[in-house]
């Protein structure tokens, strides 16, 4: 009788996280199995085993007694080069059940939700079946009893910072919309050089050409263990670390890859995603900025202030105390667009260099003064001035230093190989910028998985510009990625749009 086991190889293929195994049509296993492309296999090897994908494989890229592995499930299987493995079929998710009679509009009970979460959670959910599930969250399809039972359950899937002295410990987000709109990094080490406790986490970019984790990624490392995140907290006050590595609310980051790919939010999961990672990180009081603009993520009066209500409730009934503040998501923020660029801008904020953009500087300052007096750094109405006195001195930018040290140490950003300056085809004066456009440009031109990719931008809402001055400026690390871009931009000329003046 023929053994039923393959022997393990390393393809070297990357799946990004989804976990992948490949197999001959014409192996034994896999005829004997019954095995059909894209099922779901269960794979045990020594004492570890893993849910995967199944692609079918023909021709000689594997022989009869071998079964590649992508890098994904590589990692997770912890297989080494000529293991022996033996496969099944994965038995049926049988929480898939809630996320159907979600799509048929029976809402998530709290029990419902946990088994989705500790599912997605074991990685038995296929790409497919996450996109069912972001598909029936999406449309502000959940209410707030919903987005409460994720939440909570989103918490419980991960590991959990108890700083344990009763401290309050301090912490911001932004709901995002606004490219380059990178201030976290500038308040995390305003508010740790005047003692506050703040142990942030970010995510990387769903649908924008950088997160606060991308960003900081050029600077220094943020892929930080549970207990190396711990220890530089205890160090220096504050760290600014990708939550993805730290096992904080761990599914958020396996629903934001599948969101990305479709090009999707939900403000509920938002919502959920936000609130679960500032209780994994034992935070107690959140300051939350909701950018408002007409091409902004929010783009009304309206929709903030029932998304501040989803926020300030859900996390209430999680034990935080919420504080939200609207703000203006007219335009880009700052000047760069993408990883590297946003980089290069908040170290000009924080270095105090003459030519830091100022509409960064002036927002960074606000958040951080209500993350000020939020803490019990000043009394109401002081933070501002505080906030300004911090990076004035050059505190602030100590205080960064030393968190990217700790960290693994402060490098330079990357710069792009290619650039090309896009002009103005008229005269008059700039009177919209598309935030969505822009943000697909950079991400077109390679933002945020090509670091030093992205645009600059050289004009603001309101500024007169002269036909052939420049409005910005693309950067990418391949030639046909910066022609891709250009591409975009001749089908979408009014990124920028530009109103001749009325005499």
């Amino acid at each position: 009788m023929t053994e039923s086991f393959l022997y393990l190889t390393r393809l070297g293929i990357d799946t990004h996280q989804e976990p992948v195994v490949y197999m001959r049509e014409d192996c034994h296993v896999c005829r004997s199995e019954g095995f059909d492309a894209q099922g779901r296999v269960e794979i045990c090897s020594g004492k570890n085993s893993i849910i995967a994908t199944l692609d079918i494989v023909k021709g000689d890229l594997l022989s009869h007694q071998k079964a590649g592995l992508s890098e994904a499930a590589w990692r997770l299987l912890g297989a080494a080069e000529g293991d022996k493995a033996t496969f099944r079929h994965a038995p049926p998710v049988e929480s898939m059940a809630y996320v159907r009679g979600k799509l048929y509009g029976k809402p998530f009970t709290e029990e419902g939700a946990r088994h989705i979460i500790r599912d997605i959670d074991a990685g038995r959910y296929s790409d497919i079946q996450l996109s069912a599930y972001v598909t029936a969250c999406a449309a502000n399809n959940l209410n707030i009893e919903e987005t409460i039972h994720i939440t909570r359950a989103m918490v419980e899937a991960g590991q959990r910072f108890d700083w344990g002295d009763g401290r309050i410990v301090v912490d911001k987000h932004c709901v995002g919309g606004l490219p380059g709109n990178r201030t976290t990094p500038i308040v995390v080490a305003i508010a740790a050089a005047n003692g506050l406790t703040m142990p942030k986490t970010s995510s990387r970019a769903i649908t924008s050409p950088a997160g606060t984790a991308d960003t900081m990624e050029t600077l220094t490392r943020v892929s930080l263990s549970f207990k190396k995140m711990r220890a530089v907290v205890e160090q220096e006050g504050a760290c600014l670390a990708w939550g993805g590595s730290v096992s904080l609310s761990p599914t958020d980051d396996i629903i934001i890859r599948v969101e990305r790919a479709l090009d999707l939010d939900s403000e509920g999961q938002m919502v959920a995603s936000v609130i679960s990672k500032k209780v994994a990180a034992g935070s107690t009081h959140v300051l939350i900025d909701i950018p408002v603009g007409p091409t902004a993520k929010v783009r009304s009066a309206e929709l903030a202030e029932r998304l501040a209500n989803a926020l300030r409730d859900t996390g209430e009934a999680l034990g935080l105390r919420i504080k939200t503040i609207i703000s203006d998501g007219s335009q880009p923020v700052g000047r760069g667009v993408g990883p590297a660029l946003e980089a290069y801008d908040l170290l000009k904020v924080l270095q105090n260099q003459a030519d830091a953009p100022a509409d960064l500087r002036d927002r960074a300052l606000a958040v951080t003064a209500a993350v000020l007096e939020m803490g019990g750094a000043c009394e109401a109405r002081e933070g501002l001035a505080l906030a300004k006195k911090t990076l004035e001195s050059g505190k602030a930018w100590e205080k960064f230093q030393a968190i990217c040290n700790a960290q693994g140490g402060l490098r330079e950003p990357p710069v792009a190989r290619f650039t090309h300056v896009i002009t103005s085809e008229r005269t008059g004066i700039v009177a919209l910028m598309n935030n969505r456009v822009i943000s697909r440009l950079a991400s077109l031109a390679g933002a945020p998985n090509a670091q030093s990719a992205g645009l600059t931008m050289h004009v603001r809402l309101g500024d007169t510009v002269e036909s052939g001055q420049p409005l910005m400026t693309l950067h990418a690390e391949a030639a046909g990625e910066l022609e891709y871009a250009l591409d975009f931009y001749a089908a979408h000329p009014e990124a920028i749009h530009i109103e001749e003046e009325v005499v």
